[in-house]
């Protein structure tokens, strides 16, 4: 919101700017004896010093445009490397639960050769089952991916 706020103020400085150069060329517009200045529409009549202060406030608008861009582009920047340090750390404790799971798995398994025990959750190596017709049915995965790795709703 502040990085929009500050694009917006930084680009109607610049226009008034471009607006003031572009606008009041030639020699009708001197500011001398009786000349005229003119902002969209806005005659601006006076001295070269009230000029010099109107340029002075269009470029403290357009600095404060700029420093709310660079507030809002700081911000975004912080944000996003807060989050690839979290990222980080996720990954890292997930690397460690894998560890421990595959080593508790591998615990099990011995256990299990140890005391001749079958293993009950060995992966299949036939893929198919058979239907109560005696049909061969794969026992490949059913239906389609979902997005976010499930269902909306249990059918």
């Amino acid at each position: 919101m502040i990085l929009i706020l500050g694009l917006i103020i930084l680009i109607a400085a610049i226009v008034v700017g471009l607006a003031g150069v572009f606008g009041n060329t030639g020699t009708g517009h001197d500011l001398g004896a009786g000349g005229d200045f003119s902002i969209l529409g806005y005659h601006v009549t006076g001295s070269t010093g009230s000029l010099f202060l109107s340029g002075i406030i269009v470029g403290a608008v357009a600095l404060l445009g700029l420093t709310l861009v660079m507030m809002g582009a700081r911000r975004s920047a912080r944000r996003s490397a807060r989050a690839r340090r979290e990222l980080g750390t996720s990954r890292r404790e997930a690397a460690v639960v894998d560890r421990e799971r595959d080593d508790l798995i591998k615990q099990r398994d011995d256990a299990r050769a140890e005391t001749g025990a079958p293993m009950a959750d060995a992966p299949r190596t036939d893929r198919t089952d058979r239907t109560e017709a005696g049909a061969a049915v794969t026992a490949a995965p059913r239906g389609r991916g979902h997005w976010f790795g499930h269902r909306a709703a249990h059918r």
